[in-house]
């Protein structure tokens, strides 16, 4: 059974790259523009994964986090943040919410599918 994983970044082309990277190993793909979309998303079908970005309009991607690990269905599936922060409070703030993994843009696809791997749940 295909594994998926959300996509949550309000770049159309970043989704795009992620998507195609993911789909390429075998994964199911569902993309969100921001965290409000995603939340929209949260229909009640497993997440194995997250990758969600910080920075995006209407709900950033720490208070998306957040919230979707409020819910019981969503507490545990495991989220990497692909962001272009890099500071110590932004991944502290992401600790706390709950991600566990931090990518930085740009970022190499396999560095990604590498991180992916490890943290996707069975």
């Amino acid at each position: 059974m295909a594994k998926n994983i959300m996509i949550v970044d309000d770049s159309a082309s970043l989704r795009q790259v992620v998507a195609i990277a993911l789909k390429s190993a075998g994964y199911e793909v569902i993309e969100a523009c921001d965290g409000k979309d995603a939340l929209s998303k949260l229909d009640g079908r497993k997440l194995h994964l997250v990758i969600s970005d910080v920075n995006m309009p209407n709900m950033d991607g720490i208070s998306f986090v957040k919230q979707m690990k409020s819910m019981a269905a969503y507490k545990f599936a495991p989220v990497i943040m692909l962001t272009t922060e890099t500071g110590d409070d932004k991944k502290a703030a992401g600790r706390a919410a709950g991600v566990k993994a931090w990518v930085a843009k740009p970022f190499r696809p396999e560095q990604m599918l590498d991180a992916v791997s490890k943290l996707i749940l069975p």
